[in-house]
């Protein structure tokens, strides 16, 4: 089990991670919205797995409900998206990470699961619309950049490059 050292104001040694708990066995121990949303955003932040393809971090450093996100998706080699970058904006409300968050594309995207304002509809897309607790918005960003390159969306035409 992972420990970490506490400030000796605490008066504890270390306290187990709450990822390592579950991770360790204790399947009924549920990592708390503020914990997991700590750890997606030291991830995002430091770039830690995935190959680079995708990132994503706080949208509003002063959201102290760590809310608003934002994340960014290099457009897949070999499609129509390739060598383009797109911008999306995540919003986590209180259910999440139960609940998934609200995902909308600030650059202008032609997919089959993203209607014409941009919002991913979950209807339409599968790590939505059949969410799991252990997903993560590296996974939504993934699961997109995946859903680019699939043989319906890889050829869509697109809009011009910088539309918002």
């Amino acid at each position: 089990m992972e420990k970490w050292p506490l400030p000796d104001i605490i008066g504890a040694q270390t306290w187990e991670s709450p990822t390592a708990a579950v991770m360790a066995g204790a399947g009924n121990v549920l990592v708390p919205r503020n914990f997991r949303l700590l750890e997606e955003l030291e991830k995002g932040e430091k770039g830690l797995g995935g190959d680079g393809s995708v990132s994503y971090g706080m949208d509003d450093s002063d959201d102290m409900l760590m809310r608003s996100w934002q994340g960014t998706i290099l457009g897949p080699p070999n499609t129509v998206h390739d060598g383009k970058i797109y911008t999306l904006k995540l919003y986590c409300d209180q259910n999440y990470p139960d609940k998934p968050p609200a995902v909308r594309f600030f650059s202008r995207i032609n997919m089959s699961c993203v209607a014409a304002n941009g919002v991913v509809d979950p209807r339409h897309f599968t790590v939505l619309g059949h969410w799991r607790r252990d997903y993560s918005m590296e996974t939504i960003l993934l699961e997109l950049r995946r859903e680019m390159a699939s043989p319906h969306n890889r050829k869509l035409s697109q809009p011009p490059e910088g539309n918002y």
